[in-house]
Formats: C-alpha cells, structure tokens, sequence
C-alpha cells in the first residue's frame, strides 16, 4: 500500500537500541490501538517531533466544543447502525430481490449474509483452521523445547519441523501443483544466485521481470494446468489437493520470491557486514542481511511454504523471517491470549455485520436504486466495513497461528477504517505488512519522498495488477494516486510544524479530512465494492438531487466532528509518549 513508511534506505547500519517493554508508557484512552509488532513498541514522539510535528497541545476532551461533538456522535453513530438493519429487515420490499443470498443463521433467530465467497471459504473451513492453528502451535512448542536441548543441532531441529510441516501443508493444499511451486522457485534462486558473476543493475530487474511475467502467466491460464501444456499429462489435474486453485494466492507467493531473491542479491553487494542478530527491532531484522550461506534454496522453501502465512499472509520479508526462524523470538502468553481475545471479537463482530445488516448481498443483487441518498451513503459506509472486517479476520487468524509458532509478523490493517483522517496514513495502516514490503522493495529504490508522486504512480499501479489483473482495479489505484495530490500539496502549502498552533488550523485541517474522506471511500468503492458505475450513479444522486445536496451538507458536518476527534485521539496517543506513523 502507500509506501510512506518512515523507513530509511534498505540496509541500516545496525540494531537500534533495545526498545522498552510494550505498555511501559501509559496510552490512556488509545491503548486499544495495537502496535505493528507484539514485541516492540511504536517510535516515539521524540522522532515525530523531529520531522513535521509539534508537541501534542492541552486535551480538548473536556472542552464545551467537544461536549457538542459527543452529543452528536451519541445521535449520528445509533442512526448510522439503525439504518442498515432497518433496510435489511423483511418487510422491506427489497428483500426479496436478495434474499437468495441468504441462508439460515445462528444469532439472534436470523438469517445470514452468505454472499460473499472469499469469507464464506474460510467460514466453511473454521473448525478445520482452528483445530490446525492449535495443534500446529502445540507440536511447534514441543519441538522448539526439544530444539533448546540439541546443543549446536537446535537450528537443524527447527528448519526440520518447519520442512516438514510446510512440504506436507502444501501438497495438501494443492496436490501436483506443489510441483510447480517448487519448479518456480527454483528458477527464482537460480535468477538471484547469477548475483555472483552478474552485476545487480542488470540482475534485478531480471528478477522483477520474471515474477511479474510468471505471476502474469499464473493467473492468464489459470494455474498453468498439464492438459493445456502436456495433454498426455492432464489426468494429473486431478490430483490438485484441498484447494485445485492454487494460483489464486500465488500472488503473496511472488512477494516472497522477490523479497528472497532481492535480499541475497543485497546481501552479497555488503559483504563484510555482520549478520542480523536474533532479538532486535523488526527495522534491523528486515534490513540487515545475513550471511550468504542462509540464501539456500532450502531457505527459499522453508521461506515459501511457512503454514501460518502460507495462504494469505500478513507478509514478512526474507531476512526478518529468517532471524526469527534461527531463534524463535519471546511472545508472553499473556500477549498471544489478548490477541486470540481480538481475534474473536473480529470474528464475532464481522458476524454481528453479516446476520443483522445484509449490505454485501444488497451490493451483490445491485439494488442501490431503492433507496434515498442518505440509505445509498450508508449502504456504502457499511460495505466498506465489511470489507475491511472480511480482510481482518483472516489476517488476525493467520498472525495468531504464526505467534503460537514465535515468529512475529507485522499486524495488518491496525486502524479501522472509520479512525483514518489522512489518505497517506490511511495506506501505511491498511495493508500494514505489505505496505512495509512496499517501501523496501519498490519504493525506496524509485526514490522515495525524493520523487513521492511518480514513485506512487508505479507503487499502486503494482499493487492494482497485483491484486487483479482487471481495469477495476487499475482505475482504483490511478484514483488513489490523484486523490492523493490534494494532500501533499496541502501538507507543503501549510505544513503542521508552521502553522500547527494557529487557531484556525485545526478546522482548516478537518475540512481536508473530509475531502479526503469522501475520495478514499468512493476511490474504494470503485476498487471493492460497487465499481466505477456504481460509485457515479451514488455520486448523481447525491449531486443532482435535492435531498442527496442535503444529505451531503449532513454528511460534511458529520465527517468534520469525526475529525476533529480523530486528531484528537492522536494528540492523546503523542499525550501517553506514543506516535505512530500510520
């Protein structure tokens, strides 16, 4: 996502100092806010302050200001949740145009939202997940205690168990197709390790041009299958395991095989530098390299096929997850039984969303016409939320699985959606991982902030085709790019640091934040939800008709408290000695 990482340039010099324990400082009312790692806390303000922000001012949450927004949030937020199971009820006459989707529930007598197919897969395979995640992190524990008793083999023991584990998750996921998994990575490291005897202008882009061309190749025939290269061999299709699809998360596959091969090519134009210890902030594990022997090609599949983050990630890079593997890093399990807490909540939230507000199917049956613009506007809202609890939960499932493993990945999508003022720290928060994935290995070699717009353009046009190779999603990302501009023009024109304590600053700032907010969710919305059709037949009747110019003055007034106390929320976290860049 948005590469606007405080990331300096790949390959720090050294650790940082050893950050202080996690909750050390007191957060006050944002300590629900988690942190991008569960061993290390955020930066500090100390470096925020350095760059383009002042001191956090006095609280406001006592203010006879904010005593009004309190008042309209308490009218604003029940209306907002009451309007869509209003429009979800039977009654309506709607609901027979998509109740179709529906199938019968288990809370509260009703019936639930079946129509979304990404999150009915993994509601399907639940039980088979948890039962896998549990089991999985039991026989990890033992085999890591066995491990700290093998002396010089403890290393060994470990890359077995996790040999094992991946080879034997594979071939049950996708059968015969984990063979040309395990051809395509073998040409990955046959391209990085050329770094040897060819220079690394000419071998990168070697890299980037093979990934790209085979990820490209993957999802153009489907998953390559034999019966359209080796006719004699198509009778192997059918031994494709659990999930015959195997292409459809090949994507997060290719991220790891550009992480690899970059990494080593990297790490052999610095040698001499001593290896990332074990133990230190995630910014040295990921920057700093290792010695060359670690780039093996046993490394790269131990690497590809890791179980926890096999299906979807969060994404963690070659060098960061090879630190953790030599040494499994320390997770209290007081840490992991809040995060397994939060893990639950999302699940039983997302389920909350699917049997008492049935927006997806409503999107999916495409009966947006029906309504008022006011219900069209949180329709919208609502979908997005969906979309954004529909990504959490596997991403929250996933990293749980790999911190009963030790291993510890950058958290995804740390802010809800409903708590981002700023387009650019929108996208730092959003995809968390792969932003940070971003940043190392296309951002920063582009340029950086040094050429922010062009290094934006090639970023999300990237993350568009990586996602779906679809004119959907390259008008969602060229999108994202122009609403972006708005931005950054202001953030230069009338910069924090200056103007920050002027009066009328802070309004002047929300009222960006509701440009912002309206260009991210109908940017979104095209990408997501409803397409680029879709978010143009909302637009018109919010622009063209009396009670939609209306129900858009609400919603401006609306957005403007929402904030002032998102800043507000900020300020409280740099209040508790806390900053985040996202």
């Amino acid at each position: 996502m948005l590469p606007m990482h405080q990331a300096t340039q790949a390959g720090g010099d050294g650790p940082s100092p050893r950050p202080s324990s996690v909750g050390a400082r007191m957060r006050h009312v944002t300590s629900l806010t988690p942190n991008a790692y569960a061993t290390e806390p955020e930066q500090d303000t100390s470096k925020a302050q350095a760059s383009d922000m002042l001191p956090p001012p006095p609280p406001r949450w006592t203010t006879w200001e904010f005593y009004i927004y309190y008042a309209a949030a308490a009218l604003v937020i029940p209306y907002m949740i009451y309007v869509p199971m209003y429009l979800s009820s039977p009654s309506r006459p709607e609901y027979a145009k998509y109740s179709y989707y529906l199938v019968d529930g288990w809370m509260g007598g009703r019936m639930r939202d079946n129509s979304d197919h990404q999150y009915r897969l993994l509601r399907d395979h639940g039980l088979l997940l948890l039962v896998l995640m549990l089991s999985y992190g039991a026989l990890s524990r033992l085999m890591r205690w066995i491990a700290s008793r093998s002396g010089p083999h403890a290393q060994q023991v470990r890359m077995a168990f996790l040999g094992v584990t991946g080879a034997v998750f594979v071939a049950a996921l996708h059968g015969i197709n984990a063979v040309k998994l395990f051809v395509l990575s073998v040409l990955n490291y046959v391209l990085a390790s050329s770094a040897a005897w060819l220079p690394p202008h000419i071998v990168q882009p070697m890299i980037w041009a093979y990934n790209g061309g085979m990820l490209f190749l993957v999802f153009y025939t489907n998953g390559m299958p034999f019966a359209t290269f080796w006719p004699s061999l198509a009778w192997l299709d059918t031994y494709a395991g659990l999930v015959p699809r195997w292409y459809i998360s090949y994507n997060f596959t290719m991220l790891r095989l550009v992480s690899f091969a970059l990494d080593y090519v990297w790490a052999r134009n610095r040698r001499g530098t001593r290896p990332a210890p074990t133990g230190v902030p995630s910014k040295d594990r990921m920057n700093q390299p290792h010695e060359l022997p670690a780039y093996s090609l046993t490394a790269q599949l131990l690497y590809l096929s890791y179980p926890p983050l096999f299906i979807a990630g969060p994404i963690v890079t070659f060098n960061d997850f090879w630190s953790q593997v030599c040494k499994p890093l320390h997770i209290p399990v007081r840490a992991m039984a809040v995060y397994a807490c939060r893990c639950l909540f999302a699940v039983l939230s997302i389920e909350f969303i699917l049997h008492y507000m049935y927006v997806n199917a409503i999107k999916t049956a495409g009966v947006w016409d029906a309504y008022t613009p006011m219900e069209m506007a949180i329709l919208s809202f609502w979908s997005l939320e969906f979309v954004w609890f529909k990504l959490v939960v596997p991403w929250r499932l996933f990293r749980l699985w790999a911190l009963l493993d030790g291993v510890d990945v950058p958290e995804n999508v740390i802010r809800s959606i409903t708590n981002s003022p700023s387009a650019l720290r929108f996208w730092r928060a959003w995809h968390r991982s792969y932003n940070l994935w971003v940043v190392r290995y296309i951002y920063i070699p582009l340029g950086g902030a040094k050429r922010q717009l062009v290094s934006s353009l090639v970023v999300f046009t990237f993350v568009a085709l990586w996602h779906d190779l679809s004119f959907t999603l390259l008008a969602w990302a060229w999108l994202i790019v122009l609403f972006l501009v708005p931005e950054i023009v202001g953030r230069s024109l009338v910069p924090g640091r200056v103007y920050g304590r002027r009066p009328w600053f802070r309004h002047v700032r929300a009222l960006g934040t509701v440009a912002n907010v309206f260009m991210m969710i109908s940017a979104n919305l095209v990408g997501f939800v409803i397409g680029l059709d879709g978010v143009q037949f909302v637009w018109s009747q919010m622009m063209e008709t009396g009670a939609g110019r209306v129900c858009l003055l609400q919603l401006i007034v609306v957005l403007f408290i929402a904030a002032q106390l998102m800043y507000e929320y900020r300020a409280e976290e740099g209040r508790g000695g806390m900053w985040k860049p996202y």
